[in-house]
């Protein structure tokens, strides 16, 4: 409802300002073109400056109304680098945005046109020139360099006490995959996936029978993770969003992505406010008809509570190889037993 009125209150201020437009050419028939114009750009000036405060007024009523649906305090210990990142760029830009916004407005309601009012020539002004180049250049430098030296830190190697998983988008869902007590991840071909064998395991490989994929994905608080990206069919996102980690599922192609978790999901509980809040991983690319639905739950815990969890995970492969396996041949023990009393 909302919607609707703001669209009328719009679509009414336009039909006036067309209205008035059309009554000024009227009375520049009537009074003569030289003053109606003065007076006209003297209407309109007026209005583009009474259209500057509404429009900051706007700006500022938005700000308000929709904080709560900003993003929370960053979950990870790289998210409040971009974040810093973030408010320092949207600081000096939405200066830089508001200053010309308010010279442009002022301009318009100054050097309206106005009667005996003569323009000086002012035809240019090198050290004016050179400065506003070299200013937001400067400041461009800062935020470039500054986003590259923190993007190369975020996407470098991982610490070697990291904690890995695999994570594999499929349409329509995440397919998690953690190293069992070996902490060896097993091979995998994309010749081997069917019904039961969802990421290709291959089986030769010991190293992959203890492995663990499970319906949702564990964090431990503070400690590194490394996540490897894959794609089992085509492009998706990776996105955690309350922990700013947002990176492309490639098929054929594994990214990475390391972060460190910053709060347990019942501190994160506190800290919003929220009580049933929950992380989630979701697909932040659009890849099909129910990408709406491509979730997974996300869990942060202690170490303690991550241990006592993944010690009560079962392995994929004793999962699914009852199910795989071939059902056993029955065996006839009524001529099995009169072979042997003829010898045979």
């Amino acid at each position: 409802m909302t919607t609707f009125l703001i669209v009328g209150i719009v679509v009414l201020l336009i039909a006036i300002i067309v209205r008035i437009a059309k009554t000024s050419e009227m009375v520049s028939v009537v009074k003569g073109t030289k003053e109606t114009m003065e007076e006209n750009s003297k209407t309109f000036a007026y209005i583009f400056l009474g259209f500057m405060f509404v429009f900051f007024g706007g700006i500022a009523w938005s700000l308000m109304k929709y904080k709560s649906h900003f993003l929370p305090e960053s979950a990870s210990v790289h998210g409040v680098w971009i974040d810093n990142i973030f408010n320092l760029t949207l600081a000096v830009t939405g200066l830089v945005f508001v200053l010309t916004q308010v010279a442009l407005f002022y301009f318009l309601f100054k050097y309206r046109q106005r009667k005996n009012a003569k323009a000086y020539y002012y035809p240019e002004n090198h050290k004016l020139e050179m400065w506003w180049t070299i200013i937001p250049a400067i400041f461009m430098t800062v935020l470039v360099v500054t986003g590259l030296f923190y993007w190369y830190k975020i996407t470098g190697p991982a610490p070697e006490d990291a904690m890995v998983i695999e994570v594999t988008g499929k349409q329509f869902n995440w397919i998690a995959r953690y190293p069992g007590k070996d902490g060896v991840m097993g091979k995998r071909d994309y010749s081997l996936i069917n019904d039961n064998n969802i990421i290709g395991m291959d089986w030769n490989d010991n190293a992959g029978k203890d492995d663990i994929i499970p319906t949702e994905l564990h964090f431990v608080k503070g400690k590194p993770t490394k996540i490897i990206i894959r794609s089992r069919d085509v492009m998706h996102n990776f996105d955690l969003p309350h922990f700013r980690v947002k990176m492309d599922a490639v098929p054929g192609i594994p990214t990475t992505f390391w972060f460190t978790p910053k709060y347990t999901t019942e501190e994160m509980r506190k800290v919003t406010g929220n009580p049933k809040f929950n992380y989630e991983l979701a697909c932040a690319q659009i890849c099909g008809q129910s990408h709406y639905a491509m979730k997974m739950a996300v869990k942060v815990e202690t170490q303690e509570e991550f241990n006592a969890w993944i010690g009560g995970q079962q392995s994929y492969y004793t999962t699914v190889m009852p199910a795989a396996a071939p059902a056993p041949v029955a065996v006839d023990t009524t001529a099995k037993a009169e072979s042997k009393k003829a010898g045979i």
